[in-house]
């Protein structure tokens, strides 16, 4: 069972729309072929595994994660401020074996009540909102006390030419063309910043062979609120 609504509580955020138009396109029919070539698919199913309850999923993009939920899920309220995204995400929670109500929004400004969720997932997003800091307090804000946060997420590269290359780039071009990207950013250590307990991670490189990108660094892991 899938649906699409409002928003369940706080109605749309002031700044609740983000437009990338050329990016949505090029995300919609790149990523589905990325998730199949290159594991990212097995990656999203290990990130969902065992979720119960109720859950936020930040920054849904078109949607490719609705689908996996698992049955011990209540509800899915995926927030996407892209309307292209949110419209395909619309779309693949009607195949979800779950209720999903796909809602406008961004990280900064999630609609949705303190302490209303069970578990939160962050996947591939914390590398492109306009403030990390305050998309991950307002994660914390909405989950409840000792609700879990599950991430995959792009990250600073290990080697210090990687995440030199990863520097030049998000200074210049690379959130340009990628809607708003940072490949960078190390997104573990903002998530213990933000008063997150038992962070847990893994590295993985996307693709685990060939010649490495400036997203091939990635972390996959889950963490509390207090």
């Amino acid at each position: 069972m899938a649906t699409r609504g409002d928003s369940p509580s706080r109605g749309e955020p002031r700044c609740g729309t983000v437009h990338h138009p050329l990016f949505a396109r090029f995300y919609a029919r790149l990523a589905p072929v990325l998730d199949e070539r290159t594991g990212v698919g097995a990656h999203r199913a290990e990130l969902l595994a065992g979720l119960s309850g109720r859950v936020i999923e930040v920054g849904a993009g078109s949607g490719l994660n609705l689908p996996r939920y698992p049955a011990g899920v209540r509800e899915v309220v995926a927030v996407e401020p892209e309307p292209g995204l949110r419209r395909l995400a619309a779309g693949a929670a009607r195949h979800a074996g779950v209720p999903v109500t796909v809602v406008p929004g961004v990280a900064e400004e999630l609609p949705a009540a303190d302490g209303s969720f069970d578990a939160a997932v962050a996947s591939l997003v914390l590398c492109s909102v306009r403030d990390p800091a305050r998309s991950l307090a307002e994660i914390r804000r909405v989950l409840r006390p000792g609700g879990e946060l599950r991430f995959y997420e792009h990250v600073r590269a290990a080697t210090p030419a990687g995440a030199l290359l990863q520097r030049a780039l998000d200074r210049t071009v690379w959130p340009r063309l990628f809607g708003g990207c940072h490949s960078g950013r190390d997104t573990v250590a903002a998530i213990g910043a933000a008063g997150f307990v038992s962070v847990r991670h893994r590295r993985l490189r996307v693709p685990e062979r060939g010649v490495p990108t400036p997203i091939s660094s990635l972390v996959l892991g889950s963490a509390r609120r207090p």
